[in-house]
């Protein structure tokens, strides 16, 4: 006899959920919410999803644990329907003059049938009514008195017999055992999963009884230790979540020995950089770590570092100017001082006119530091954009032709440039930073090198572009820079002129400010000196070192 099970596989219905096309396009959506290249998130959520994943494979071990109990009830008591079933078709039911089932004898049969404890059968007529039940059965000392309360025309017994249960629960037992009742007469065997008048669910499985092809009876038999079966799988679960729990908590305390301890020695090291003084911060031991923390630590410290170094050429820087200060001031005392000495007018008018002069190294002292104060923030404010460097250099090389006047001194120096093809053979030569600064940097060593120059000499300008890099070249034709000078020349203040140009002329923050503004872009600036075929030297050169802008940004 076929066994309909009235059953449904979650887990099919999972894999075939898995394998649409739409599930797999939202894997791949939700796959970009993932923190990629993060290791303290992937660790995160490693740590987070342990102590679900151990809840979840529990419950799923569990359950499976559970359905296969229950398929084991289900089983076992088939087996014993179809035997009850089978003794019930020979013993009880006749054929002539029509099939019937002989209802006092199959009341006799569950009487003297062994009904293991937990377990209940009932016995159903044709019409769906309570025939016999192994409860009720059990109750009676003498069988006969069951036959005797059953008599022709009486009202037949109702399904269940109880009444002081819940009307609620009663109805939904009454409702869930007819249906079962209704589908058996139907000549289908059922077996499930239903609850009882007292909200119990047990396991049952209702069997026709045929005699040939005809339905003369239902056989319903149930297992009421559905409930056990349950809360032994909860409580088999408990270990589960105490792993759960263990694992979660684990996690935190990693995660806090990981994360937090380690964010907070960092604030308070920040901490101590702002309040206490310190002029740097460093922790080796998270700067050492090989993830977003100890990137963290390291950029903080180079971040202090390169403060710390900011603020002692800040130190440097005021007390250079200082001692500039301190020069033209000292003499403009002396001088002043002097004045009230002398009576004769040839000493007085060159006492003022040193005055004079040192009061107009002041002016130029004050401005050029004044311009140098400000580059820092310039450079950090505004950001780069494309410069075309042939255009700048025609524009400042022309500006610096209709000033020429001719005689001595650096007015009579001429300024040209020199284009170079290759600036233009694919697209122009182009480098991030900002015009005025650039442009600043070109005009100082322009300047410097016009100081230098002989009475009606040429300073050169032109460009090349090699390997990523553009290339300025400012060529005069003075002395030279010697080699122990080819650093000392960037330095602040640094002033050795040629000779014969007036002490005080030049305030030497100009190279200073050229080679801070260039490494600020990303280049550098360098001095060398050129040579003639003979060896002689023909003059100094000064070299600023660009990387070419990306292609396609401002071409």
């Amino acid at each position: 006899m076929a066994l309909a099970t009235v059953t449904e596989n979650p887990d099919e219905k999972g894999e075939a959920a898995a394998a649409s096309p739409r599930d797999k396009g939202l894997a791949r959506r939700f796959a970009g919410l993932l923190p990629a290249g993060s290791k303290l998130g992937r660790l995160i959520i490693l740590l987070n999803m342990v102590g679900l994943a151990i809840l979840i494979a529990g419950a799923l071990v569990l359950n499976e644990l559970r359905r296969g109990l229950i398929q084991a009830q289900i089983d076992g008591l088939t087996t014993q329907g179809q035997f009850i079933v089978k003794v019930l078709d020979e013993t009880a039911t006749v054929g002539d003059p029509a099939p019937a089932l002989k209802a006092q004898q199959a009341s006799e049969f569950l009487q003297i049938l062994f009904i293991p404890r937990g377990q209940r059968a009932r016995l159903f007529d044709s019409t769906g009514q309570l025939v016999a039940d192994s409860e009720a059965v059990a109750d009676r000392v003498e069988a006969h008195a069951l036959a005797r309360a059953r008599k022709p025309g009486e009202k037949p017994w109702p399904l269940i017999t109880r009444k002081d249960h819940d009307p609620r629960a009663l109805a939904r037992a009454q409702a869930g055992l007819a249906v079962e009742i209704k589908t058996a007469l139907a000549g289908h065997p059922v077996a499930g999963v239903r609850f009882t008048e007292t909200g119990d669910r047990v396991v049952s499985v209702s069997m026709p009884i045929q005699h040939v092809a005809a339905v003369l009876g239902v056989l319903t038999l149930e297992a009421g230790d559905v409930d056990k079966i349950v809360a032994a799988q909860r409580a088999a679960l408990v270990p589960f979540i105490l792993i759960a729990i263990t694992a979660t908590l684990a996690s935190s305390l990693m995660l806090n020995r990981l994360v937090a301890r380690p964010v907070l020695r960092l604030a308070r090291a920040a901490d101590r950089v702002r309040l206490a003084g310190e002029r740097e911060m460093s922790l080796p031991d998270i700067a050492r770590r090989d993830d977003e923390l100890g990137d963290l630590a390291r950029a903080l410290a180079e971040m202090t570092h390169a403060q710390s170094e900011r603020m002692d050429a800040t130190e440097r820087f005021a007390a250079d100017v200082a001692h500039e200060i301190r020069n033209p001031l000292t003499s403009i005392r002396s001088a002043v001082e002097t004045l009230d000495l002398v009576t004769d007018p040839a000493v007085i008018n060159r006492l003022l006119g040193i005055v004079k002069q040192d009061a107009g190294r002041l002016d130029r002292l004050i401005t050029d530091i004044s311009n140098a104060s400000r580059i820092d923030a310039e450079l950090s404010r505004v950001p780069p954009e494309p410069i075309d460097v042939e255009r700048l250099l025609t524009e400042i090389a022309n500006l610096y032709e209709a000033q020429v006047k001719p005689g001595p001194g650096p007015l009579g120096v001429r300024v040209r440039y020199t284009s170079d093809r290759a600036l233009r053979m694919v697209v122009p030569a182009m480098v991030m930073a900002r015009e005025n600064p650039l442009g600043q940097v070109l005009r100082n060593l322009i300047d410097n090198a016009r100081s230098f120059s002989p009475p009606g000499g040429t300073v050169s300008l032109s460009a090349t572009r090699a390997k990523g890099r553009v290339v300025i070249y400012v060529d005069d034709e003075g002395p030279g820079v010697p080699p122990d000078n080819l650093e000392t020349v960037f330095e602040r203040f640094y002033t050795a002129r040629p000779k014969g140009q007036v002490f005080g002329g030049n305030s030497g923050l100009g190279l200073s400010i050229a080679r801070q503004i260039i490494t600020a872009y990303g280049g550098e600036v360098r001095a060398e000196s050129r040579l003639n075929p003979d060896g002689s030297v023909a003059g100094a050169r000064f070299l600023v070192n660009l990387p070419d802008a990306p292609h396609g940004v401002g071409h």
